[in-house]
Parts: structure tokens; C-alpha cells; sequence
């Protein structure tokens, strides 16, 4: 029988703003340490040249698998529901 692979850690996903306006969604269960890496010139290649980015949004998960469906979730928006998604969180505040 299969074993279930359970993680202990907490997850984020993530938005961050680019230099150029666009947005990048991702996930991670370190999300100090990924900005720093985007900001670096390495993880996506989508940030390539379009550095540096700002952290915009992000919401906590305590499931891996919950996150990631979040994030394909967000990755399906259009850019005007992503927008509404940032505005909503920061008049909220609901930074975790």
C-alpha cells in the first residue's frame, strides 16, 4: 500500500509585481528566501530581465497540495482578477 507523503511545513503562494508591471504567481515554503531569489536572477526564467520584483501578495497554506492548487488557480486569472485579488489583500490586510 502507498504511503501518503505528508509534509510539516507551511506553504505560500505568491505574487510578485515586476519591473515591467506583469505579474508572476508561484509557490513556496520559504517565501523570504524566494524573493530574494527572483530578485537574484534565479528560479523562473520568466523574471529574467524583468527584475527586480515586489513582493504584492501572498497567502498561507498549510498543505503543499492546497497551495499548488491555489496557485494553478491564480495562474488561470486574467490580469484584471489578479489585480482585484492584490487590492482586496492589501485593503484588508491580511498579510500572514
Amino acid at each position: 500500500m502507498p504511503r501518503k507523503l505528508t509534509r510539516k511545513s507551511k506553504y505560500w503562494v505568491y505574487i510578485v509585481q515586476c519591473r515591467d508591471g506583469t505579474y508572476y504567481t508561484g509557490s513556496t515554503n520559504n517565501i523570504e528566501d524566494r524573493i530574494k531569489l527572483h530578485n537574484k536572477g534565479h528560479g523562473a526564467k520568466y523574471l529574467r530581465g524583468k527584475l527586480p520584483v515586489k513582493l504584492v501578495y501572498t497567502k498561507e497554506y498549510r498543505y503543499y497540495k492546497n497551495a499548488l492548487h491555489r496557485e494553478r488557480n491564480i495562474k488561470k486569472m486574467t490580469r484584471e482578477q489578479k489585480e482585484k485579488l492584490i487590492r482586496n489583500y492589501n485593503e484588508n490586510d491580511n498579510h500572514n
